[in-house]
């Protein structure tokens, strides 16, 4: 992974509080690239995700390596784990966003769990070329 401006406070380091389920669902999915719930279009210059996490469940690990951003739909709060074994506590207001570029072989391996008591929705955007 490489360094990036990720959303966030850090609230742990060095895989504190993960559990061994966790560990072994990030080693399994170190190649997911399935970003979201669904894809809304595709064509030869973007992929578009739509994202839904409701309260207390997860979006799996999945890696990222194509240039993206995503926006909030919604207000919300996640838990986000990153395979650097960092815990990140995340606030969102509807109409957030952040933009992520990866130059060659660098990626983002995270997971998403919805850590509040609505409904997280967001829209994710690939770019293909």
């Amino acid at each position: 992974m490489s360094k990036l401006d990720l959303a966030g406070a850090v609230v742990a380091e060095n895989f504190e509080g993960w559990s061994d389920a966790l560990r072994e669902e990030f080693k399994t999915n170190a190649f997911n690239k399935q970003v979201g719930s669904k894809i809304l279009s595709e064509d030869h210059r973007a992929r578009v995700w739509y994202i839904e996490v409701k309260p207390g469940e997860r979006l799996p690990a999945h890696r990222h390596t194509l240039d993206y951003f995503w926006t909030a739909l919604v207000d919300g709060h996640s838990i986000q784990h990153t395979d650097d074994g960092t815990t990140r506590r995340v606030s969102y207001k509807k109409g957030d966003s952040r933009h992520f570029d990866f130059p060659d072989g660098t990626y983002l391996l995270h997971d998403l769990v919805n850590a509040g008591d609505t409904t997280l929705e967001f829209i994710t955007v690939e770019h293909l070329a």
